[in-house]
């Protein structure tokens, strides 16, 4: 399976902020990759980085195996990107828009082909209208329209389903799922909403504060047999320093502020039975279920309101 995006050791340092921390992470061909974080994570800094609007620091970016730098407008022909929302003539329909975002890619393509892509998107029967009666959803859509004129191989997305209600999400999951399935694109979307994000993508990559904190399988992750169990203990500190000294030390994941497992929720009575024998005190078991938890166990700061109990 072939790279389209390798990412290596990058960094982007603004003044006296580190926005990006030596994130690394491969994108392959065909994925319909999540790039996670809550809001000031630094995704839309590092996607800027892909585009080239925004210089890194150190570090290194290929695509289509090419360094993106020496290579620029080579990869950016085969690139095509939303970010945030669509810069569109809202005095101008839909059909226009796309007619003149192909003519400003050096595309000429005809009149059936432009009305075929905005059915693609679902965009067929409001293409002579003006783009400023559209919903933020339609015009999102219209967006990934441009986005897809000169037929990229990779595409961006970034945070697509920002401001938009219910339905606009679910036209907006269709599409991308639609993008991946039936044209074999190859997809980057940032989002920090975890939800949808379990619905499309087949891989992923979680930051937090530029740094990257998980990547892998969505399926692994959300496999029941690598459940990430939350103990609340007496003494935390005291607990983790006696379970390093039995066969669960290889279960216990990095210290961020509380005691983790991955493992089975089968072997949860057994864990704590062993707990229970090294005399720790048990005030709680989590077993996590989605990756919402995984998630905001990993980047959740003191600060944050807490969900309440059921």
């Amino acid at each position: 399976m072939s790279n389209i995006i390798k990412v290596s050791n990058l960094s982007k340092q603004f003044n006296e902020v580190r926005a990006i921390d030596d994130l690394s992470f491969t994108v392959h061909e065909g994925d319909v990759y999540g790039f996670l974080g809550q809001n000031g994570a630094g995704k839309s800094t590092t996607i800027r980085m892909l585009l080239t609007l925004v210089k890194p620091s150190t570090g290194a970016i290929e695509i289509f195996d090419k360094n993106l730098f020496s290579h620029r407008n080579e990869i950016l022909q085969q690139v095509g990107a939303v970010i945030e929302k669509p810069d569109l003539y809202k005095y101008l329909s839909a059909y226009d828009n796309l007619a003149i975002f192909a003519k400003m890619s050096g595309m000429k393509p005809g009149r059936t082909l432009l009305l075929e892509q905005l059915k693609m998107v679902g965009l067929a029967d409001r293409a002579f209208s003006k783009v400023k009666t559209f919903s933020q959803g339609m015009k999102q859509r219209l967006g990934i329209a441009v986005a897809l004129v000169h037929d990229p191989k990779l595409i961006i997305l970034d945070e697509p389903t920002n401001g938009l209600d219910p339905q606009g999400i679910a036209d907006m999951r269709n599409l991308v799922l639609h993008l991946s399935r039936e044209m074999g694109k190859t997809i980057l979307v940032s989002s920090h909403l975890l939800s949808e994000i379990e619905l499309v993508a087949n891989r992923m990559l979680i930051i937090h504060k530029g740094k990257k904190i998980v990547e892998g399988n969505v399926a692994e992750l959300l496999d029941p047999s690598k459940s990430l169990v939350q103990i609340e203990t007496g003494n935390d500190l005291e607990a983790r320093g006696k379970l390093m000294q039995t066969k669960w030390a290889a279960r216990l994941q990095p210290d961020n502020g509380c005691l983790q497992l991955k493992m089975n929720k089968d072997e949860v009575p057994l864990l704590i039975s062993d707990l229970v024998s090294a005399q720790v005190q048990i005030l709680s078991v989590d077993p996590m279920h989605s990756l919402e938890d995984y998630f905001l166990s990993l980047t959740t700061q003191p600060g944050h309101v807490e969900p309440v109990a059921d």
